[in-house]
């Protein structure tokens, strides 16, 4: 397989679309996808255990307790390059906000030697992005003081469909993130830290999404906005001294 998509599961049993993920693995052979168990406390691990059962590229990895998102998609991901030899590691909202048909494309982006491809909710003529109004602003604020921070003109950090090339995932994954919630920020901090900037702003892409849409029941809540400051903070901090 030459795509493996991290899809961390935290309570989804009732939200998770086992149908889609079915017929997207029987009509792409080159990807298959690895549900991250992040302790749920309802049934999502028998859910999962009995969608794995359906195909063989249909996979899942049991975490236990709980330790967050930003834990359950590290620990995932050095999971999938450990146990096999996919060429892009993914990681993927599982309420497929970001549709599934967006994961070729996005693998199309990595072969013109891209290290990262981020999806990049861009509201604009001829794309179908919805975003609710208040997320979207609170949004560009964020993403605006995270770019300057960076020192990397980054448009959107929070999207959560994110591809990379298979090679750098212990570069990136390998210590636990010092943040909850902007892990995605930490990362781009790190591929900076050690690559340079220069390599980022060649080889990191957003890529526009054609689609994409406010699922709810997000574990992140508008109120968890106003904590970022100081988790940038932290970021910055971390990662200037290196």
């Amino acid at each position: 397989m030459k795509t493996i998509v991290v899809v961390p599961c935290y309570n989804e049993s009732k939200r998770l679309h086992q149908d889609e993920f079915l017929s997207f693995v029987e009509q792409n052979e080159d990807v298959a996808f690895l549900f991250a168990n992040d302790g749920s406390r309802d049934n999502t691990l028998e859910v999962l255990q009995q969608l794995c059962a359906r195909h063989e590229r249909l996979m899942y990895y049991d975490i236990q307790p709980n330790g967050g998102k930003a834990e359950a998609v590290r620990k995932a991901m050095l999971y999938a390059v450990s146990q096999y030899t996919p060429e892009y590691v993914a990681f993927w909202d599982a309420d497929l906000a970001t549709p599934l048909d967006e994961v070729p494309v996005m693998v199309q982006w990595a072969d013109k030697d891209f290290d990262i491809v981020m999806g990049l909710r861009l509201m604009r003529l001829g794309a179908k992005v919805r975003r609710k109004t208040m997320r979207h602003y609170l949004g560009r604020c964020f993403a605006t003081v995270a770019s300057m921070m960076l020192h990397l003109p980054v448009y959107d950090t929070q999207c959560g469909a994110k591809l990379f090339r298979a090679s750098l995932v212990n570069d990136l994954f390998s210590e636990p993130f010092i943040t909850r919630w902007l892990f995605d920020v930490e990362i781009l901090a790190r591929y900076n830290s050690r690559f340079g900037k220069e390599r980022a702003v060649e080889h990191i892409y957003e890529y526009p999404l054609y689609q994409w849409q406010d699922v709810d029941g997000s574990q992140l809540k508008s109120r968890d906005f106003f904590k970022a400051p100081v988790e940038l903070l932290k970021i910055h901090r971390r990662y200037k001294k290196r």
